[in-house]
Parts: structure tokens; C-alpha cells; sequence
């Protein structure tokens, strides 16, 4: 139905984080926060981090066009993980939350993603996610948001990076009852989120040390929480898409290990700031074409057809090899891929696709 509304220990880390990924166990210390339907966001505060939340992360990806009309694809992803450890040592040290970042470039011209991960303790000011406004480093690498509400986005490796301005063009995009999304059927397995759409770019692509000019369009999505996959998740599909006519599209499905779906959601805001979301019945995701990675050999649904209600979505990549090897960090490996969408056989607008759980199940 649908329903209208306006180092030794790294390691251990990384096993814990995907142990919450896949459990949803709580902290047995009690001083990480559940999700809870009765909070409501409050803003400029939740731009911020939650430190007092298991995982959270930002999460950035868009379509850029260089001033020779070519097409690429970046994603950029801040983490930040409570370990459990520490909390009472008052050395500088201590390990207490861990800092993860993800940098990528989809380019047709090189053939396959191009991809860099980062880990770090917080501390010293060369690692954090501050509260109070959007505001992550890892080393070198930052996403700031101004107080006017635009992002930069400063990040290099050795062979790509970028350095963008992200502006807003629409108000933020509550996901699901407000902000409290859903991620399976009990009530605790949960998440604060929301996106900010149509987000306008403009900056600098430098490929082998090399300035290339910009601009697009992105998606920001920011979420934490302390618990939320159902034990029998074996992973997710997602999509964002920021679509022609104004409109902005997410739904995803977060697959059951026996096959079939846990749970799934989409909702579509059309260009007036208008809200439609539909129920786990109501959203499927049916794979078209599969391409099998050189570098996994796990085989993934590139290519996807999408129903949200009545409508139907056709979901086409930029390119196929756009894998990424995430296990120096998370330790997972993932499709998160530049998208071309259509709608009744017309192109309807660009996004991205995120695939896990196709290597092998996210379990512990």
C-alpha cells in the first residue's frame, strides 16, 4: 500500500563491525544508544557525529562530467565505528572509535573502478568525525559542511583524487517514519537516516597528478545506529538516484541467505518535495543481466530492474568492472556502481547501485 506524507587489534575491529552489521547485537556495557521510533532529528546537531551510536557513516556518490563531455562515477564514504574498547582510558592512545574511508572513480577510459581505503584510529587530530556539524578527516583526507550548508570534499591518492564543492539544490529527504528507517522486521533492527539529493558539484579531478575540471550532480546519505541486519541477512541491494525530471529515488532489499528478501523499502520524492513510500511487498529487484568479476569470481546483478508499486525502473551500468576490495578496512568486497535509469523505455535520470553480499554472505 502506498502511503503519501509530506595495527594488532585492527583485526578484532573489523570482526566486530561486521558482527553488528549481521547480529545487531547491542554493547553489553550499555553505553551505546538502541534506535529508537520516539527521536526526531534536529538539525544543524545531526549533521554531526553520534559518538555515543555504534557505526555511522557518510556517504557520498554522484555523476561528474569533465569539459569534453565524458561521464564518471565517484563514491566517497567516511565510517565511524565505537569499538568497545577503551572508554574509560584517558590516554590519547586508546583505541575508541575507528575512522574508515572509501575513495573511488568510475572512468569508462581506464575500464574499472579506481579505488582507495583508509583506516585509523581517532586521536591527535589527524583522525575524527566531530560532533555538532558535518565535519570527518582521515589524514589528509575531509568532508566539511559549511555553515551554509555546502560540502568540500578534499581527498588524493597517488594516482586520482578529488577535490569538490557539493551545494544543495533541495531540502533533505526524511527516510521512511521520519528519519527512523527500517532495516528489517523486528522493531530494534534500525537506523537514523536521511539524504540530501540533486546535491550540485562543481571542482577538480586529478588523474595522475593531472587537474581535470567538473561538475555534476550528487547523493549524501547519512546514517548510524547501534544494531540493525536480521541474523539471516546475507547482504543488500541499494540504489540512489537523482532523476531528470527533479525527482529523487531510494529503495533497496536486504537479501535472505535462503533466498527470497528480509526486508526492503523505496521512496520517491518528486520535484514539489513530495513523498511516496512504499512497503517491503511493494518493492522488488529482479536481476537482467549478471557480470562475473576477474578479480572474485563472484558474479553480480550489474544490470537490474526495479519495482517500486507500479512503476518499474530499469537500472543499466556505466561501466561493469566497478568491484570494489574493501577487506584492508571493512573487510568486505562490494559492487558499488554509476548507473544509468530509465522509465517506460526513457531515460529518467543517473544514480548508483550498491551490491554486498555476493562474494560470500556478510557473516562473522
Amino acid at each position: 500500500m502506498k502511503r503519501n506524507r509530506s595495527d594488532s587489534n585492527f583485526k578484532v575491529f573489523v570482526m566486530l563491525f561486521f558482527s553488528l552489521l549481521i547480529t545487531g547485537v547491542y554493547a553489553e556495557s550499555g553505553r551505546l544508544k538502541p534506535v529508537t521510533p520516539d527521536y526526531k532529528l534536529s538539525f544543524p546537531l545531526d549533521y554531526g557525529a553520534h559518538q555515543d551510536f555504534r557505526i555511522e557513516w557518510w556517504y557520498i556518490t554522484g555523476w561528474l562530467e569533465t569539459e569534453d563531455k565524458k561521464s564518471l562515477g565517484f563514491q566517497v564514504t567516511f565510517f565511524r565505528y565505537a569499538t568497545d574498547h577503551n572508554h574509560d582510558n584517558p590516554s590519547h592512545f586508546a583505541a575508541k572509535h575507528l575512522i574508515i574511508a572509501h575513495l573511488a572513480l568510475s572512468d569508462p577510459a581506464v575500464g574499472k573502478v579506481m579505488h582507495v581505503e583508509k583506516t585509523a584510529r581517532e586521536g591527535f587530530d589527524l583522525a575524527y568525525a566531530k560532533p555538532g556539524n558535518t565535519n570527518v578527516r582521515l589524514d589528509d583526507w575531509t568532508l566539511v559542511r559549511e555553515e551554509d550548508g555546502r560540502y568540500q570534499v578534499d581527498m588524493q591518492a597517488s594516482d586520482f583524487g578529488l577535490q569538490l564543492l557539493l551545494t544543495p539544490t533541495q531540502s533533505m529527504m526524511l527516510q521512511d517514519m521520519d528519519g527512523f528507517s527500517r532495516k528489517g522486521p523486528k522493531p530494534e533492527q534500525a537506523s537514523y537516516y536521511y539524504s540530501e539529493p540533486h546535491l550540485s558539484v562543481t571542482g577538480t579531478v586529478f588523474r595522475q597528478n593531472k587537474p581535470v575540471k567538473v561538475k555534476g550532480r550528487a547523493w549524501l546519505d547519512h546514517e548510524w545506529s547501534t544494531a540493525y541486519l536480521d541474523p539471516d541477512a546475507e547482504g543488500w541491494d541499494w540504489v540512489g538516484a537523482n532523476l531528470d525530471d527533479g525527482s529523487a529515488l531510494m529503495a533497496f532489499q536486504i537479501r535472505a541467505k535462503q533466498g527470497g528478501k528480509v526486508w526492503a523499502y523505496a521512496a520517491l520524492r518528486d520535484a514539489q518535495g513530495n513523498m511516496t513510500f512504499f512497503d517491503p511487498d511493494e518493492v522488488e529487484f529482479t536481476p537482467i543481466r549478471t557480470w562475473r568479476s576477474p578479480h572474485t569470481e563472484a558474479v553480480y546483478p550489474v544490470a537490474m530492474h526495479v519495482r517500486t508499486g507500479e512503476i518499474e525502473w530499469r537500472l543499466t551500468p556505466l561501466l561493469d568492472d566497478q568491484e570494489l576490495d574493501a577487506r584492508q578496512s571493512t573487510a568486505a568486497v562490494y559492487w558499488e556502481g554509476a548507473v544509468m535509469l530509465t522509465k517506460d523505455n526513457k531515460p529518467a535520470g543517473r544514480g548508483y547501485l550498491e551490491l554486498t553480499g555476493y562474494v560470500k554472505p556478510l557473516t562473522l
